[in-house]
């Protein structure tokens, strides 16, 4: 009984995130962070900036960058749906590895590299560039959209039963630092009062 109470107090943590994204890459791997120096049950879902952004008036440089990420969404929704989580908590650092450390923008080679290495069939990069699992991938964002609101993107964090936007960080906090993060959001998350935090970005994406 001692052993089923100390597991229940494990969080369950679901990371809602766009492999094209750079700051749900950052936020993925703060929460990797956060899981190697304390229990949580750690969990990958797939929304997308491209559905989020369908029917919205952008700059053709944002527009282009969503028109793009439908490709690798698509690939990550498709190896969850036939190959399980497991499958996506591969694929998707094999793809964030190659797309945002690495700066690989070609997703025509990264793609097939990055099921390569996660141990998938091949032909799941063939799912990119068609409609076959879009209604998984809505049905993803949805899910994020419902737990946050409409004022919503990627990163979107759950913790237990609480889910907030973010946060969003332009490098990755390590040790101790991590944890203060993980222990702030979920405090305020936690309370029905809050509603946003934001500050000008003034740094430059690190990934290291």
């Amino acid at each position: 009984m001692e052993g089923n109470r100390e597991s229940s107090s494990v969080p369950v943590v679901t990371a809602y995130v766009d492999p094209s994204c750079p700051f749900a890459w950052i936020t993925s791997r703060w929460l990797l962070e956060v899981a190697r120096l304390r229990p949580i049950d750690l969990r990958f879902d797939v929304m997308s900036l491209a559905v989020l952004n369908e029917h919205r008036e952008l700059e053709p440089w944002y527009r282009a960058f969503n028109d793009r990420a439908w490709g690798p969404a698509r690939v990550c929704v498709a190896a969850r749906e036939r190959h399980g989580g497991e499958a996506l908590a591969r694929l998707y650092p094999a793809l964030g590895h190659r797309i945002h450390d690495q700066g690989d923008k070609d997703f025509a080679t990264v793609v097939p590299a990055a099921l390569a290495e996660a141990g998938l069939p091949a032909d799941l990069a063939d799912v990119a560039h068609r409609s076959d699992v879009d209604a998984q991938l809505r049905a993803g964002t949805d899910r994020a959209r419902h737990l946050v609101g409409e004022d919503l993107g990627t990163p979107t964090v759950v913790v237990d039963d609480v889910a907030f936007f973010g946060p969003v960080l332009t490098s990755i906090p390590r040790g101790e630092e991590a944890l203060r993060v993980f222990e702030g959001a979920r405090l305020l998350a936690g309370c029905r009062a809050f509603a946003e935090l934001k500050r000008a970005r003034s740094a430059d994406l690190s990934f290291g």
